[in-house]
């Protein structure tokens, strides 16, 4: 596991390192990763989240994966695993022209996870996991989300619109003990979403963040607020800070990144 400030590759599993009443904000290049494991006053003793973050500055990339187990981290700890394991593969993946990029490395992890081998995996484990895996590769992001982890684009234009979060919150969708891949119709969206032109704010965030008690982080608009004034660290410490101190007990990790685009992005034929 890397864990320095100028490390390009960092996994975590909140089994490894609970961060219970405990705020840990830290970077991987560009990316602001923070961590709280909840309150152990509202109950709180354990942390099933988990995260990857791979970047590459030269090649134009950031790859992540964001994940919240139940009933124990195994099921994160496994899909963690599975994609260290893959990661030539994604990585060389994501050399490619960027359409190339997200349409291999989508096979790349549908196949797997559809695999016998995979889901052979998963029946040993103990409780199943939301995964949420996000590629910005130039001024395109992409994403697989299974279950309800959330991600987030804010830029000026698309406020005016009243558009911020990119996947939805889809229940009952997981992997592991209880696997969507099991199923006739394995159930998982996959999106993309051009960047605009000027900076570009990308966050991913597990639900913790969301349902914390006292707090209006359902607002998608108030999850981005903070960072209007603040750096994208302190941005993601603010937003810690609060759930901490409204006694949330859920844990919750974050992913947040900014991304300048220099070049002009699709607009209407009449505007």
């Amino acid at each position: 596991m890397s864990n320095g400030l100028y490390n390009k590759e960092f996994s975590w599993v909140g089994s490894q390192s609970h961060y219970v009443d405990e705020i840990d904000v830290r970077q991987i290049q560009h990316v602001t990763m923070g961590r709280f494991g909840g309150n152990s006053t509202a109950g709180q003793y354990k942390n099933e989240d988990a995260c990857l973050v791979w970047t590459n500055e030269k090649e134009d990339w950031e790859f992540v994966v964001l994940l919240d187990a139940h009933h124990s981290a195994e099921s994160a700890e496994l899909v963690i695993f599975t994609v260290n394991e893959l990661k030539d593969v994604i990585q060389k993946n994501l050399k490619l022209p960027i359409k190339q990029a997200f349409e291999q490395t989508a096979d790349t992890l549908l196949t797997t996870f559809e695999s016998s081998d995979f889901k052979e995996a998963c029946k040993k484990v103990q409780g199943e996991t939301a995964v949420l895996c996000v590629v910005r590769k130039g001024k395109f992001l992409w994403w697989l989300s299974i279950g309800d982890c959330l991600l987030y684009l804010f830029h000026p234009e698309l406020l005016a619109l009243n558009e911020t979060q990119q996947n939805h919150r889809s229940f009952y969708e997981w992997i592991g003990q209880v696997n969507t891949f099991e199923l006739p119709v394995p159930c998982y969206s996959v999106g993309t979403k051009e960047l605009r032109k000027g900076k570009n704010h990308i966050l991913l965030t597990t639900d913790g963040l969301v349902e914390c008690p006292n707090t209006n982080f359902w607002d998608s608009y108030e999850v981005g607020k903070p960072f209007e004034t603040l750096s994208n660290k302190q941005g993601v410490l603010a937003l810690l800070e609060e759930i901490k101190g409204k006694n949330v007990r859920d844990s919750t990790t974050i992913l947040s990144w900014f991304i300048n685009i220099d070049v002009d992005s699709t607009r209407p034929s009449n505007g």
